[in-house]
Parts: structure tokens; sequence; C-alpha cells
């Protein structure tokens, strides 16, 4: 079935320069490799198409049961240049909860 991830993690966004970070954390170990299998850079990439015109680097954080995102080229130049509303990237991390992904019935 299909759920939003919200429904199975939590995410922190923040930025540096004009490359937004998102972390994305499963509020359980076992929604972990759901994460992994689902969430990917490409996937990322496309959610976030309009907003990030560079590359998505993926990191895996297993030890946290984390993901680690960069989007690169998404800030409009950055905090300081920027005119967008959010120049920071702060919003990101709820923007990206909204993405759907595929779930197993039972792991909910």
């Amino acid at each position: 079935m299909k759920v939003q991830l919200l429904k199975i993690a939590h995410a922190r966004s923040g930025d540096k320069g004009d490359t937004a970070n998102i972390g994305l954390i499963a509020l359980r170990p076992e929604y972990y490799p759901v994460l992994v299998k689902e969430v990917t850079a490409d996937r990322v990439k496309k959610h976030f198409a309009g907003i990030c015109k560079g590359e998505v680097e993926r990191y895996l954080l297993p030890n946290l049961n984390a993901l680690n995102f960069l989007l690169h080229e998404s800030l409009g130049g950055g905090g300081t240049v920027s005119l967008k509303t959010d120049p920071q990237g702060k919003t990101l991390s709820s923007a990206l909860l909204r993405m759907e992904i595929e779930v197993d019935n039972g792991l909910l």
C-alpha cells in the first residue's frame, strides 16, 4: 500500500550555501530497510523537481536508522542572495515527508 513518509519517518533539514541538507529518520528500526529501498536519490530528485536544480546525494546512516540527502543548487544561491521565502531550506524536510512510498500491509 502507499503511505506518506510522515507515517514511518521524521525529518530535519538545513542548509549550507545553495545546498539543502535533509535527514530522514525511521520512527522504528523495522522501517529503516523500507526507507533504504524506497527513498532513493533519484526519487528525491523527482520529488523536488523545479526546486532542486543540481544533483541529489544520498548517504546511509544505519547506526541511526536514517538517510541523509544533499540537494545541490536548491536554495536559489543560499540565504544571503536568494529571494525565496525559505532560503535556508528549513521547510524541505516537511516537503519530503509528503512523498508517497510503497510499504507492505503488515508493516504498519
